[in-house]
């Protein structure tokens, strides 16, 4: 879905591209403990290997590249006599090889995959073994609320994120201080906040929508305020139906934006860069966008300070009368580790897997930058106080839902998106945008 939300967000369906995306060739290498000889009367430790498969070359991602042999390294000095050998596999190689794999059953120990619709394939083939004993054991209550969810299919757990983001709504306390504006907390609020800003010529909301899915995360947040975090996914997973009243309202609520030029200029023309250089040019007073734009804020030294210091960010509001709650957050996991149902040494990569998952939580947030799916301890970690402000809101999170487009299949989500950017341009009645949904989704469910 985005620049690097293509590493949660879009990569998640089966042959699109994952955001994680690296640039390298093939590696291959391995990382084991020493199993030599043993004086005395001690048994020799068991030999073990564990062949494992991921994305992340050192050319193109080598702050990845380094945690994974620190945490192998770590786990094999722990478990003497096992080894675990590497393949590492730029992104699109990575998918190729593991259609390549699957079609003789051959997948490694333990490998990395994108959630929903791009490992339903996989698990319905019986190829991944389920997780739920991990989530149980030393990973239990380890997982941000709902981030395991993306990948669990008939109530059983397949694979396990070590990644996640989520999407608060960045602002510029500058303007919002120009114009005595508060941060709201309802969106009665917000949509003062809107209107006072339109009034004095002001662009209240920085947007690029012809990628279309950064037009769905507004939409989305509105039908959670509106209807509940259970609404949109329940019409989607064709429990219920995107006829819902508040699905309606929703829209409704995001053509009142529109009308009421809280949008950039030519908005539903440009893409998620062009939108966003609105705000990054301090012209625009709000962007929506996921986590991964947190180093522009923080630590990018091509941004100048001055302008990193006025950005804040806050959650999105609640409706009066609305079943939302303020801590259920739009979002999704990147990438998650499976196991290989097939696999010879079954128990021994799920072990590797808890480790591997508890250790990147350790690692990934300080060294590279990476929000965990694991929750963090911010009293033990030393970041920007953006980053440490949004760990604890993620600690506290009632719910992630996942990017509508991800949950929904191909042509589902392609007449998703397409509505997405006809509702913005008044192309489609509010009516007209939930029917059009009801009637592709009906037709995927056949």
């Amino acid at each position: 879905m985005s620049k690097k939300a293509v590493t949660t967000l879009l990569a998640l369906t089966l042959g699109m591209a994952s955001v994680l995306a690296g640039c390298g060739g093939k590696e291959s290498g391995q990382t084991g403990g020493e199993t030599g000889g043993q004086t005395g009367g001690a048994q020799p430790a068991q030999k073990t290997t564990i062949k494992m498969m991921h994305l992340w070359p050192q050319g193109s991602s080598a702050t990845q590249n380094k945690i994974v042999n620190d945490i192998i390294k770590e786990y094999t000095a722990a478990n003497p006599g096992v080894t675990v050998e590497q393949e590492v596999l730029e992104n699109e190689q990575y998918k190729n090889k593991m259609k390549v794999l699957s079609t003789s059953n051959q997948l490694p120990d333990v490998g990395f995959t994108w959630a929903a619709g791009y490992m339903e394939p996989y698990v319905k083939g019986d190829m991944f073994a389920p997780l739920d004993d991990l989530l149980q054991g030393d990973l239990k209550d380890k997982f941000v609320k709902g981030t395991t969810d993306a990948y669990a299919f008939s109530g059983k757990t397949y694979s396990l994120p070590v990644e996640l983001n989520i999407v608060p709504v960045y602002y510029n306390k500058g303007i919002f201080a120009k114009y005595n504006l508060e941060v709201p907390k309802t969106y009665e609020e917000f949509k003062n906040v809107v209107k006072t800003l339109s009034d004095n010529k002001v662009t209240a909301i920085a947007l690029g929508n012809k990628d279309r899915w950064t037009g769905s995360l507004w939409y989305m947040y509105l039908a959670d305020r509106i209807g509940g975090p259970e609404t949109l996914k329940k019409a989607i997973d064709r429990s219920g139906s995107f006829n819902d009243p508040s699905l309606i309202k929703a829209a409704q609520e995001i053509q009142w934006l529109v009308d009421t030029n809280a949008f950039n200029k030519g908005f539903n023309g440009l893409s998620n860069d062009e939108g966003k250089a609105e705000f990054m040019n301090g012209k625009a007073a709000m962007y929506m966008m996921g986590t991964w734009e947190l180093p522009n804020y923080t630590t990018n030294k091509d941004v100048p300070q001055d302008f990193k210091d006025q950005i804040g960010f806050f959650k999105f509001p609640t409706v009066d009368g609305g079943k939302g709650n303020i801590e259920s957050w739009v979002g999704g996991p990147g990438v998650g580790l499976f196991v290989s149902n097939n696999s010879k040494v079954k128990e021994e990569a799920k072990k590797f897997v808890s480790f591997f998952v508890q250790k990147w939580g350790e690692h990934a947030i300080t060294e590279a930058g990476v929000i965990p799916a694991t929750k963090v301890d911010t009293s033990k970690v030393q970041l920007p106080k953006m980053y440490i402000d949004l760990l604890n809101e993620l600690n506290k999170a009632s719910n992630i839902t996942l990017f509508a487009d991800v949950q929904m299949k191909p042509a589902s989500a392609e007449v998703h998106l397409n509505m997405i950017q006809a509702l913005y341009g008044k192309a489609v009645t509010p009516e007209d945008f939930v029917q059009k949904h009801e009637e592709a989704l009906a037709k995927d469910a056949k």
